[in-house]
């Protein structure tokens, strides 16, 4: 096995374009368990991501931000970044120990494409859009075009994923998941609801209740419709509703960490309790 460790984002297209069957190693948190077990035993190159100063960070461009492939939970969890993207920085904060999040890159979550990633549904309700870079040139997939399946994306054999871009939105954010214990756990069941106020829109990412992130639009579109926006309230019924439709889009399965009934619950209470807590419920 040879490993390269590269230096800047140029190195690393081209030794990527010279091997293009190698494997991209950031953080390592996800790729390190698979060697330990004994999945990856036929690796011939692996390419080390984390010292490029280009995938590093994060900027705010007028309404958009730009966050590099490199940038660590731990990064994500600080107030400044929490200030303008609150739901990813909530997503970031229940991630492993702080030794995993110190660790940890948002291109690497995106790049194992696990149901249970954590900051994917709230790049799915951010309209997050993936960029994608190879020695050829540059792309750009809405992060619903990118993720394709169960751990598979559409990145391209000689492509690095560089940039994550999510338009800045005006209102109240929040993530949530339920896990058997309270801290350091793999997701049962996710949601990010991102309000965008200024477009009177309600924005909602469902996570490990189906084999890609998911966007329950029916359920988004009934809240959005339902909302008062001039006095930021909902009614009750359009709360129970809300529920019952994002509950409604789910897809889960049943495994060891839970049933599919069960997933399918937790959506609608987190759906309810998270637009509960974004807008005043009305009282009769």
């Amino acid at each position: 096995m040879s490993i390269t460790i590269a230096r800047s984002l140029d190195h690393a297209l081209t030794t990527l374009h010279e091997n293009p069957d190698a494997l991209i190693l950031a953080g390592g948190t996800d790729l390190m368990v698979q060697i330990n077990r004994g999945y990856l035993n036929e690796l011939s190159t692996v390419i080390a991501v984390n010292r490029i100063p280009e995938l590093q960070g994060w900027k705010q461009q007028d309404d958009t931000l730009v966050l590099g492939a490199g940038l660590t939970y731990a990064e994500m969890e600080k107030s400044d970044f929490a200030a303008v993207a609150p739901a990813l920085a909530q997503a970031a904060r229940t991630v492993g120990s702080p030794q995993i999040r110190n660790a940890g890159t948002l291109g690497g979550n995106l790049g194992t494409a696990s149901p249970a990633g954590d900051t994917l549904p709230v790049l799915a309700a951010l309209d997050a859009v993936i960029c994608l870079r190879s020695a050829q040139g540059a792309r750009r997939l809405p992060i619903l075009e990118f993720i394709t399946g169960v751990k598979n994306n559409a990145r391209q054999p000689e492509e690095l994923i560089e940039a994550v871009r999510i338009p800045v939105a005006q209102g109240h954010q929040e993530f949530c998941k339920i896990g058997p214990r309270n801290a350091m756990v793999i997701s049962v069941a996710s949601l990010a609801l991102v309000v965008d106020q200024n477009a009177q829109k309600v924005r909602v990412g469902l996570g490990t209740v189906g084999p890609v992130p998911l966007r329950p639009t029916e359920a988004e579109e009934h809240l959005s419709t339902n909302v008062n926006w001039a006095a930021n309230t909902v009614s009750a019924a359009t709360l129970n509703q809300f529920s019952a439709l994002a509950a409604a889009a789910a897809q889960p399965i049943d495994d060891h960490r839970g049933t599919a009934a069960y997933r399918r619950h937790a959506i609608g209470v987190m759906a309810r309790r998270t637009a509960a807590r974004a807008f005043t419920e009305e009282t009769a």
